[in-house]
């Protein structure tokens, strides 16, 4: 029973009207459109020259356009191989192979071998099914800079906790995903 692939289009920025692939894979689903406007409105003064990080990267749509928007560099992370696959030949496509990094393998074991405060935005949007936010938070947010942004996607009805030092800046919900914008508490003023 294999669907024909959908899509979804990186929606600002150098790279807009993209198509990145949407292939039919359990717990493949990519951030809506209205979802990736509002988040990247609020990360807009963030973006330029951010070095970010897209951890389960999926069809590359988050990290994507981060870079698309202006971040400097990006690394996708993606245990599948076909959709890791998929996502070396958008980023050749785009001819980006010098400024984003596509890893294929297992967040949470790729996650201890990188170094502490390496990047200024991450986006945490797991397969909800396999309830991943704890472990991965926990694995991650040694490895963001001191004063970073973290996106967080999960089920409507659930709000992974963060450590008191992670601020909420902006939320929003739509029937079925919750997602939410933090960033660190200022250790200096």
């Amino acid at each position: 029973m294999n669907r024909m692939p959908g899509s979804v289009r990186i929606i600002g920025g150098r790279w807009r009207g993209t198509k990145l692939v949407v292939p039919d894979r359990p717990g493949l689903r990519p951030s809506g459109d209205r979802v990736r406007e509002t988040l990247f409105n609020w990360l807009m003064p963030k973006l330029p020259g951010a070095r970010v990080l897209d951890l389960f990267a999926g069809t590359g749509a988050l990290g994507l356009e981060a870079m698309s928007r202006g971040a400097s560099s990006a690394v996708l992370v993606e245990r599948d191989a076909a959709l890791a696959a998929n996502l070396r030949l958008v980023v050749d496509r785009l001819g980006a192979r010098d400024s984003v990094e596509v890893v294929q393998g297992d967040a949470l074991a790729w996650l201890p071998q990188q170094a502490d405060g390496g990047f200024d935005i991450a986006f945490v949007d797991p397969p909800f099914a396999r309830d991943l936010w704890r472990p991965a938070l926990a694995a991650l947010l040694p490895k963001l800079a001191a004063d970073a942004w973290l996106y967080l996607e999960s089920p409507a009805g659930v709000a992974p906790e963060l450590p008191e030092d992670w601020v909420p800046h902006r939320e929003g919900r739509t029937r079925e995903v919750r997602y939410a914008l933090f960033r660190a508490a200022a250790v200096h003023g």
